[in-house]
């Protein structure tokens, strides 16, 4: 029954898929890339003898979650090849041209047909399935043909289907993996309630690893320093227009601080819908032709994707969105690393980085428009304070750093690439 029912969700998801496109930019781009994708994958590997490595992510922010385990093994490993999929088109898009793999793909939607020739045509030796994105007839493709695969930094929250009475399909899928990289002891307490004791490690989140490798390279963006100029800066990320509502009236009331909108989406309906909000902005894609004689608008939009994780660097205050939204806030470490306060929504409780963050006192939790204009103002103005939440976030960040070598060890230690 729980089989029928996992191939009936499939199905529904698929039709409702092939429905939105018609409407939905991103879920067209998410029907038009998996056109012909397993007769692309064959193509692209049909001379390859190379043994292959293959990373699957969700999306873009579990990329960067895996991102330091692949490159490290690259570097140890050189004899590999590597093969990154994703699910999501807010991922490949922006990483199809990755120089740390091979070949980048779609992944296939699930069906016992996709996976069993996915499967057979990669060949991997060797899988690294980052956080979530549970697939069953993966996953019970890889155990069949007995491939290496290890969770990496995954997370398992009381409230998911695993530990239901009816998760008995999505138990199932657990017992395809060799090992579990957890981010948590609670996780490992869970999982050991299922029988999956000896093949668990905390190993923290890669992500920590990640921002830092981030910021300690970090490039100049000369177009940004030159709009921020010597004034106080407040870098708005991920945002909703939610988020967006929270802001707009303290920015359009302080033209003499800066403000930089980075949108989680940043198609033309978006933008136009901030623009709407902020009476003096300017989009990034138009900032080199403004003129120098001009008066620089205070807020700036920024309307491409990738820059965000530089962007912190110069703020005064981080915004972080989504903590206005359902599934809650986005990734508040991007921000946390450069020492800065990180500010964001209600919605946080699910995401143990933000919830750790608030507790360290460099993440600041707002319910409203007031909230966040009476902190603003008062970290624009109060220096001990801020100077105190800004060690508080950077502090934060570096003590949780060094997960990415514990993966490396265990995988040595148990031989996972040499079976």
């Amino acid at each position: 029954m729980e089989l029928l029912l996992y191939n009936l969700f499939l199905w529904s998801y698929r039709l409702a898929i092939k429905l939105a496109a018609a409407w939905n930019p991103k879920a067209k781009r998410w029907l038009e890339g998996r056109k012909g994708i397993i007769d692309k994958v064959r193509e692209a590997l049909k001379m390859e003898t190379a043994p292959i490595i293959w990373m699957h992510c969700s999306s873009l922010g579990e990329f960067e979650q895996g991102r330091p385990v692949l490159e490290e093994i690259r570097g140890k490993y050189s004899h590999f090849k590597f093969l990154l999929t994703f699910y999501s088109p807010s991922g490949y898009e922006v990483r199809k041209n990755y120089a740390g793999a091979e070949y980048v793909f779609y992944l296939p939607m699930d069906s016992p047909v996709h996976s069993k020739q996915f499967i057979e045509i990669v060949n991997p030796v060797f899988v690294l399935w980052i956080k979530y994105d549970y697939w069953y007839y993966y996953l019970l493709s890889l155990k069949d043909r007995q491939v290496p695969l290890v969770l990496v930094s995954g997370l398992f929250r009381k409230d998911h289907v695993f530990f239901r009475w009816y998760g008995g399909l999505q138990r199932k899928m657990l017992q395809a993996f060799s090992h579990f990289f957890v981010q948590t002891e609670g996780s490992v307490d869970r999982l050991q309630k299922l029988g999956i004791v000896s093949n668990v490690t905390v190993s923290g989140d890669t992500r920590f690893d990640r921002v830092i490798e981030i910021a300690e390279q970090f490039e100049r963006i000369a177009l940004i320093e030159n709009f921020c100029g010597d004034r106080p800066v407040i870098v708005a990320g991920s945002t909703w227009l939610e988020d967006e509502e929270e802001i707009d009236h303290f920015a359009n009331t302080n033209p003499n601080i800066k403000f930089i909108i980075a949108p989680h989406e940043i198609d033309e309906i978006r933008l136009k819908e901030i623009e709407s909000l902020f009476e003096s902005s300017i989009r990034y894609s138009n900032l080199g032709d403004l003129d120098s004689r001009e008066m620089t608008p205070n807020v700036l939009i920024i309307d491409n994707i990738g820059l965000l994780s530089r962007l912190y660097r110069y703020a005064s205050i981080a915004y972080v969105g989504g903590g206005f939204g359902d599934d809650g806030v986005h990734n508040v470490l991007e921000a946390a690393v450069y020492g800065r306060p990180v500010v964001f929504g209600p919605v946080y409780d699910r995401y143990i980085e933000a919830v750790e963050l608030v507790g360290s006192g460099g993440g600041f939790s707002v319910e409203n428009a007031l909230e966040v204009e009476e902190l603003f103002s008062r970290f624009l103005n109060t220096s001990e304070e801020y100077n105190q939440a800004c060690e508080a976030s950077r502090e934060y960040v570096y003590s949780k750093r060094g997960a990415t070598e514990k993966i490396l060890q265990v995988i040595q230690e148990k031989r996972l690439l040499t079976n």
